[in-house]
């Protein structure tokens, strides 16, 4: 009965939101069509929120309006688009196929066109309520990266750069990314006391697929992300041990006060302290007592960056002897300091090449072992299968954002300019999208369909109405775009139509409209297969 019930809830927080995302967005579409027909004098003879068996429906004047049984779509059937059947010459009038080819184009054009306007109104909507973003505020800076030798340090708030204010990470990766080989002068924040840092972008190859640019400015190491409050325990000697400290667990509260960076165990930490830990396999957190010390540096706690948390089945770390907790401390006489170490020498390795001489702590003891990567297929950043060498082994790193805030605007002029920008940003990125599709630079098995949708409906549903509005507002860009393809059966496949008639001064055949649409019937079956297969996938998987 629990089981039943349990079901019940997950399946009442998932359908919910999907309908009342795909709801609106297909009543809005269907909106700007019914609209720009009534304008033009074109009789309306159904309007429906889905597919099949009407459910509801109501007729008002010359239209039916009616919700259907399958939600995952909509029409505006109107009187005389059916150019085999016949209309009376006193009701031509009122029917679609005999207005001019302008009007009908404009009746076509509004649907796609109000999904646009509708993620402009919501992009607005979410300025003026406020989204989380991330603030100008650096991370965990490595010792050994570009960032620190050029002056940054954890903790540091950018304020300025060349002079202009910068309160948010998306402000301060957009002006390094566009200004290479230039110099940027900083000025920072650093303990209640200005400081000034210049740096140079160096220009790097863009790890965002779903951008124009292939190249961008890049400092090295600058980051808004934390080393989260992962640990590792150098011995099962050690004090952390000894108090019951395993590698792997997460510190969650040092008596009673909330962690959330790795820093923050070594400024609350103190003797007989109390911790609360969450630990891989628990069902339920830890909590731990430590006994009495003297320094931090004495209790065997670090970064768990270089602790392995898992070793793929029958990789070549497992079949070396390699294990899960083991630290990766030297790979061919070179010392380790951060996990990107380990990637470029897995990455340089060549068939052929002798195994990689591997050394590890494992309970205080190192152990050599002669690792050989194996070639394997692995995700690049567009989800295309790569081969790759790897060793089989993860990270047992975790980063974390805590330096976050609540941004809103204040005024509606400006929040309505943000809602146009950010329409226009994420109409690029769609397109962009379809584009790294077919160039197969972005694996198709991104492309999703309703269970997708319904996921990213329900968990954001969940945390809140701006990132509701959010997925709702790319969703109804994704409609815009997806809409304007000139295929058969969807919006743009009938412009492209019209637009021929326009330049012929004539309409193509009913034979070759038949045979057009039948073609994009095909089309559209086949992706929407597609999307169902891909959903169904990523649930099992």
């Amino acid at each position: 009965m629990e089981l039943i019930q349990s079901f019940l809830h997950q399946g009442f927080s998932f359908i919910v939101p999907l309908i009342v995302l795909l709801g609106v967005l297909i009543f809005v579409h269907e909106l700007g069509h019914f609209s720009v027909a009534k304008y033009f004098g074109v009789r309306v003879e159904v309007f429906s929120l889905g597919f099949g068996k009407k459910i509801l429906q109501k007729k008002i004047g010359d239209t039916l309006y009616c919700v259907s049984a399958i939600p995952f779509g909509g029409y505006v059937k109107m009187y005389g688009d059916d150019p085999t059947s016949p209309v009376p010459i006193e009701n031509q009038k009122y029917s679609f196929n005999h207005k001019p080819v302008l009007p009908r184009i404009a009746i076509v054009l509004a649907g796609p066109l109000m999904n646009a306007f509708f993620a402009v109104i919501l992009f607005a909507a979410i300025a003026l309520i406020g989204e989380e973003a991330i603030q100008s505020k650096l991370g965990d800076i490595s010792p050994s990266s570009v960032a620190y030798n050029a002056g940054f340090r954890s903790n540091d708030e950018i304020l300025k750069i060349n002079n202009q204010s910068v309160d948010r990470w998306d402000l301060v990766k957009k002006t390094i990314e566009e200004n290479a080989n230039k110099t940027l002068n900083f000025e920072i924040l650093r303990d209640g006391k200005p400081v000034n840092v210049s740096a140079v972008p160096e220009l790097t190859k863009n790890k965002n697929v779903l951008s124009s640019e292939e190249f961008v400015g890049d400092i090295e190491g600058l980051t808004y992300l934390h080393i989260a409050p992962a640990v590792g325990i150098t011995s099962s000697k050690s004090i952390a041990a000894q108090s019951g400290l395993v590698t792997g667990d997460i510190i969650k509260k040092i008596d009673g006060k909330d962690i959330e960076t790795f820093a923050q165990i070594k400024e609350q930490l103190k003797p007989g302290s109390t911790l609360t830990v969450t630990r891989k396999g628990q069902n339920k957190d830890v909590v731990l007592k430590f006994g009495d010390f003297k320094n931090f540096e004495i209790l065997g706690i670090e970064t768990s960056e270089l602790y392995l948390a898992n070793i793929a089945p029958k990789s070549g770390a497992e079949l070396a002897g390699i294990k899960t907790g083991d630290k990766i401390v030297s790979i061919n006489s070179q010392k380790i300091q951060r996990w990107e170490d380990v990637v470029k020498y897995v990455q340089s390795y060549k068939n052929g090449h002798q195994p990689l001489d591997v050394d590890v702590l494992r309970e205080g003891q190192k152990l050599s072992y002669n690792v050989t990567p194996q070639l394997t297929k692995q995700p690049d950043a567009g989800g295309i299968e790569r081969e790759n060498y790897a060793l089989g082994v993860v990270t047992g790193l975790v980063l974390s954002t805590s330096n976050t805030f609540i941004y809103k605007e204040t005024n509606l002029l400006k929040s309505l300019a943000k809602g146009f920008s950010d329409t226009v940003k994420w109409t690029q990125l769609t397109v962009l999208s379809f584009v790294k599709l077919i160039q197969r630079k972005v694996s198709a098995k991104s492309i999703g369909g309703p269970l997708m949708i319904g996921k990213l409906a329900s968990d954001t549903w969940k945390i809140g109405i701006s990132p509701f509005f959010k997925i709702m507002a790319i969703i109804s860009i994704n409609l815009f775009v997806l809409n304007l393809l000139p295929v058969p059966v969807l919006d743009g496949g009938h412009l492209l139509f019209y637009t021929i008639e326009l330049i012929k001064g004539r309409a193509l055949s009913a034979k070759w409209l038949e045979a057009f649409q039948q073609v994009g019937m095909a089309l559209l079956l086949a992706l929407m297969l597609f999307s169902m297969y891909n959903d169904i996938v990523r649930f099992f998987t």
